[in-house]
């Protein structure tokens, strides 16, 4: 009987138990028949069943008050300033010791306050702050500006997070202060301002550059074609300087120059720009002219101004200057044409008996002929296979060890013997015919390594130039991916050297970006080459996403004596380094400068200084020694032995 009873009491008590869960499930459903069914139920065994629902409720108390506690402590304890707004209204409902500390108020009288008393955009912000209230999804990265008690503003980014409650919409604001990142912005702006002004201007004289020209020039052009007007390039060229230089010394020279800029600045319109090139030539770039009689009236004023006695040191010197004038768009529409007549010109103004100027004609077009020349040549060239592949090495400084080749293009002329691209390249992209050659020069690269790897040699990472024509007219993707494929060479022994003038349309100025990505995904690396001549910034340098960059041989040069190069060269190294970029420094002749670039954290280095470009049968004792002996080339080693300098490297 006993044993009955209580397992009657056992099966009560479940059962209850399970009538609980059917009242708690018909009341989330909202189920009228459920509910009545359950409370009749529960009527009958109401003792047991209120103590069950007492214990039920007292535990989801408790959940939800630690719940609070956990959500209320972030809250509290976060270190970006929260604040929660009333979106109908914008009144600010809550807001955390964090916000309060930072705007300097107390908790009453910032929750008397509107989000639009206290956040602001960029003008008055009232329309990005009622947006911001009116967001029905959670959004981040607005910038915008939190206004202390006291009137300071504070730049910070806002998250914003709608959050539904009974009577309609809050919206919680994170906001993360950007003071610092502002901060570090304007001092890595204003440092890149100076390293532009560096690279872009003349340290002796003050005026731009021959590398401001680069990129001053084309946009002037255009800006005169799209407008119909004229434009004048003037090639100025001083007579005898080097007869002053050097009977006077490099000093009053330097003195000498430093006038002239300001005598040529002083004869034309403000807006007109006075570059100089190097050494006594300089650039003036007439925009807006009305006709041929203005620009010979600018010439015939800077003759006249430079041919002025200047006294320098108690003694006068007299310093004329050479002028040759071209056109555009009667004498050509690119910046190559029209500095290559002007220059013609200014020679022809030399013959004439110098302190005079001419105006580039087709009389004057000897050098065109030449070029017509050059070009028959070199398509007679490729057809008698003239053309030949020489590699030069690059090695790591520290270890002396090669590390890389250079392929460099080489023509064995019948009559005139090796000449080296600079006599003939600008031809061949002028013509269309650097595409062939460049096909020429990738395929017997890509069939040297190979020809090395069978000869057991340990083979190095072969850079080949490539120029802005082959990425146009090209299908340079395909054609290296097929080469590689062919003679079984891995894509990571073939580096690819683009100047900065390739990487941007010659019309446009916009980036090859898929052009480049194309070449990236072959698994190739990529190489800037003459970097720092062109378009280099500290954006396009985190866009290109390069491999390497080679620092051009113009700011090694004078590395050791200008401080203006030393400065640059240092910024590009430290720069590279801090984005994982290799650096290569070319153009390296002097111990000096070799011993400098090692000091100053360059790894690797390329010049006469340490090997001249060799056949590629040459190559392979290059790369059987463990490290390279400077002796072995021809050339003693810098280390330690500082008295042994050569003259020259070219």
């Amino acid at each position: 009987m006993a044993l009955a009873l209580a397992l009657s009491c056992s099966g009560l008590f479940w059962l209850l138990v399970r009538l609980v869960q059917l009242l708690s499930d018909a009341t989330m459903r909202h189920s009228i028949g459920a509910v009545t069914l359950c409370g009749l139920l529960l009527l009958a065994l109401s003792p047991a069943a209120g103590i069950v629902i007492a214990l039920r409720q007292r535990g989801r108390q408790r959940q939800q008050r630690r719940l609070a506690s956990r959500y209320q402590a972030i809250f509290q304890q976060s270190q970006d300033s929260v604040i929660v707004a009333d979106s109908a209204t914008g009144r600010i409902v809550d807001a955390n010791p964090a916000v309060l500390a930072q705007l300097g108020y107390r908790a009453d009288e910032l929750l008397a306050l509107s989000m639009r008393s206290v956040l602001r955009g960029s003008a008055s912000g009232a329309e990005t702050v009622d947006a911001l209230l009116q967001c029905r999804e959670p959004g981040r990265g607005h910038e915008l500006q939190l206004v202390g008690k006291s009137g300071r503003r504070v730049d910070v980014e806002i998250s914003c997070v709608p959050v539904r409650v009974e009577d309609g919409f809050l919206v919680s604001f994170l906001a993360r202060d950007l003071s610092d990142r502002k901060k570090a912005q304007s001092l890595l702006m204003a440092n890149h301002d100076r390293l532009d002004k560096l690279a872009h201007h003349d340290q002796l004289t003050g005026l731009p550059n021959r590398m401001f020209l680069q990129a001053h020039l084309p946009t002037a052009i255009e800006r005169s074609r799209s407008a119909g007007a004229m434009l004048a390039v003037l090639f100025l060229d001083l007579d005898r300087f080097k007869h002053i230089n050097d009977s006077r010394g490099h000093e009053v020279g330097d003195k000498l120059l430093q006038e002239i800029a300001r005598r040529v600045r002083s004869a034309v319109r403000p807006e007109d720009v006075v570059v100089r090139m190097g050494g006594d030539e300089f650039i003036v770039v007439l925009e807006k002219v009305t006709g041929i009689e203005q620009v010979q009236s600018t010439a015939s004023r800077i003759n006249e101004l430079l041919g002025a006695p200047v006294t320098i040191d108690g003694r006068a010197l007299v310093a004329t200057v050479s002028i040759g004038v071209s056109l555009c768009p009667r004498d050509g529409d690119t910046m190559g044409e029209l500095l290559k007549h002007s220059d013609t010109a200014m020679y022809h103004a030399k013959d004439s008996g110098k302190n005079t100027f001419r105006v580039f004609s087709p009389q004057l077009d000897r050098a065109i002929k030449q070029r017509v020349a050059i070009e028959a040549s070199l398509r007679a060239a490729l057809k008698l296979n003239q053309l030949d592949v020489h590699y030069q090495p690059i090695i790591d400084i520290h270890t002396q060890k090669v590390c890389g080749l250079e392929a460099l293009l080489r023509w064995r002329h019948p009559s005139q013997g090796w000449l080296s691209p600079e006599k003939f390249i600008s031809v061949a992209e002028e013509t269309g015919l650097i595409v062939p050659i460049g096909n020429l020069v990738l395929r017997r690269a890509v069939q040297d390594m190979a020809r090395w790897r069978e000869q057991n040699a340990s083979v190095v990472p072969v850079s080949v130039n490539i120029s802005a024509v082959q990425l146009e007219r090209s299908d340079l993707r395909q054609t290296i991916q097929s080469t590689l494929d062919e003679f079984h060479v891995s894509p990571g022994l073939l580096q690819l050297e683009l100047t900065e003038g390739s990487l941007f349309e010659k019309r446009t100025g916009a980036f090859r970006e898929d052009a480049i990505e194309g070449l990236r995904d072959l698994g190739v690396q990529i190489a800037i080459d003459d970097f720092g001549t062109g378009y280099s910034s500290l954006a396009y340098l985190k866009r290109w996403r390069v491999d390497c960059i080679k620092i051009d041989r113009g700011f090694v040069r004078d590395l050791v004596t200008d401080l203006s190069d030393h400065a640059i060269v240092g910024a590009i190294i430290a720069m590279a380094r801090n984005l994982n970029i290799h650096v290569v420094a070319e153009g390296v002749e002097g111990w000096q400068q070799l011993e400098m670039l090692r000091n100053m954290g360059c790894h690797k280095a390329q010049g006469y200084l340490i090997a001249r470009p060799v056949p590629a049968a040459e190559v392979l004792r290059f790369l059987r020694s463990e490290t390279f002996d400077m002796l072995d080339s021809g050339i003693y080693r810098f280390w330690g032995i500082e008295d042994l300098l050569p003259e020259t490297g070219s």
